[in-house]
């Protein structure tokens, strides 16, 4: 039998803190929803481990009675998301999965040897070099200590070149997102946009600060966490008036009209963010980019077609600012057709998959 016909049995492993698809943020989750539909699409038996009231056309087994956040679970705390783990693997040991593919970080470690069945783990999450020994981190340890053992797919080349750790088996396969959830706008209007989780290393900051020295409308949007009212409260809310707008977090629906109504997504950065799917979400509704050259920014953003990749100043980003109605609307929208659609991501990992367990046949 020809291996690339065969439809496969596929385990998807998510983050319990909020639904696949979330009701509002959750990056990964938006991606594991699009992934798993896709596959299902595709013909092939998928299982997500993921949250209760998870929307999802794959079959879905749940550890625990409620997404984790809403059971008011700590970050810090692993347990439930190591039991998630925990049974997907108890089943792979029964036969019931050709692949794991796992979004677990660096959780999935401790299970990846314990079965034949290939893991697949998509880095969701840096692994910079932060200037500590990697023996003295021991995510990195561990991570080091597998190398040999694991399979990663990056989210971007940025990530892959970046990472302190170098694999024997990894490759970069593109977040994509659902092109219908995101209407194209030829027009979009006179002012800027942000859009991301409130926190300093995103740029709120010096998106405002632009905006005020160009004398130009900012609205803003994104979930903001009790740890980050502190900040918000006294760095960003000072500077809220009729042009400096923030709307809170909005849902997938709401962004869609959000980055389509504007003239230009403002994104100074100052981390090195290994995607950015906001990004390629306001690119599909034809809104086009202005983003700090950090991270996949020059890989996400085609530099004065689909917006402007720029150094890391206020005088480089006001100048981006001023010109950006010469990029054609049209040629942003293309740019995600051909590289961030659900379609290719869809496709790439399952040419992985085939890739691995053709592998595992040859051993």
């Amino acid at each position: 039998m020809n291996k690339k016909n065969k439809k496969l049995k596929i385990a998807q492993i998510a983050p319990l803190w909020f639904t696949i698809p979330p009701k509002k943020y959750g990056g990964i989750e938006r991606i594991v929803a699009e992934l798993c539909d896709g596959l299902v699409d595709k013909g092939h038996d998928v299982t997500l481990f993921a949250a209760p009231g998870s929307k999802t056309k794959a079959k879905l087994i749940s550890v625990f009675p409620k997404p984790l956040i809403e059971g008011g679970v700590s970050w810090s705390d692993p347990f439930w998301n190591l039991r998630n783990l925990a049974k997907a693997y108890e089943m792979a040991d029964k036969g019931e999965f050709d692949i794991i593919h796992s979004h677990m970080d660096v959780w999935t470690l401790f299970f990846q040897n314990l079965t034949k069945v290939p893991t697949i783990s998509t880095m969701h999450n840096s692994l910079l070099k932060t200037g500590v020994e990697i023996n003295k981190d021991f995510r990195m340890r561990l991570y080091n200590e597998e190398r040999k053992n694991s399979n990663i797919a990056f989210i971007s080349r940025s990530a892959k070149d970046q990472s302190a750790i170098k694999f024997k088996s990894s490759l970069v396969i593109y977040n994509g997102i659902n092109l219908k959830h995101f209407k194209f706008n030829p027009v979009g209007g006179d002012h800027f946009i942000w859009v991301s989780r409130i926190d300093d290393y995103k740029g709120i900051e010096n998106a405002i600060a632009a905006a005020e020295k160009l004398k130009v409308k900012l609205f803003f949007a994104g979930r903001l966490d009790k740890s980050q009212v502190g900040y918000f409260n006294k760095k960003i809310k000072p500077h809220l008036n009729k042009n400096i707008v923030y709307f809170g977090e909005l849902t997938e629906s709401q962004l869609s009209d959000f980055y389509g109504n504007a003239k230009a997504f403002i994104y100074p950065i100052e981390w090195e963010e290994p995607f950015g799917l906001v990004v390629a979400e306001s690119m599909a509704c034809g809104t086009p980019v202005i983003a700090y050259d950090r991270g996949s920014m020059s890989e996400l953003i085609k530099d004065g077609k689909t917006g402007f990749v720029v150094d890391s100043n206020l005088n480089a980003l006001i100048r981006a600012m001023k010109k950006i109605d010469k990029i054609d609307r049209r040629e942003v929208r293309k740019r995600v057709e051909k590289m961030f659609s659900k379609r290719t991501m869809v496709e790439n990992y399952e040419k992985f998959y085939y890739k691995l367990i053709s592998r595992k046949s040859h051993k």
